[in-house]
């Protein structure tokens, strides 16, 4: 039976791989609008292109907004997990070094047959 930390632990992950991947599409969109409207801008001359440049422009800066934003809370939960791996560690020693045993004998058998 999982105990509260580790569903905690598994929750705050599940949360930073949703918040990462909406994130990481809105970015490649944005950037993909923004190189567009810059492209359309240098073909141009004149009033239109500085307002496309400056749109484009104002999206990236959108799509860095984004990623920061994105890139904290990655930095918070993070920190969450690894607070939630350490009591766990320390309130289950045994079960720790069980679990890191047997991860250390499976690599062996599968670098062995290699």
């Amino acid at each position: 039976m999982l105990d509260n930390n580790t569903r905690s632990a598994s929750a705050a992950a599940n949360t930073v791989n949703g918040a990462m991947n909406n994130a990481s599409a809105d970015v490649k969109t944005l950037v993909k609008d923004a190189q567009t409207l810059l492209t359309a801008a240098a073909a141009l001359t004149g009033e239109k292109a500085e307002e496309l440049r400056g749109r484009g422009m104002e999206m990236l800066d959108v799509a860095m907004g984004k990623a920061s934003q994105v890139q904290g809370q990655a930095m918070v939960k993070g920190k969450e997990l690894a607070q939630s791996a350490d009591v766990y560690v320390k309130d289950n020693p045994w079960r720790t070094i069980a679990a890191a045993a047997g991860v250390g004998l499976l690599l062996g058998v599968i670098l062995g047959r290699k």
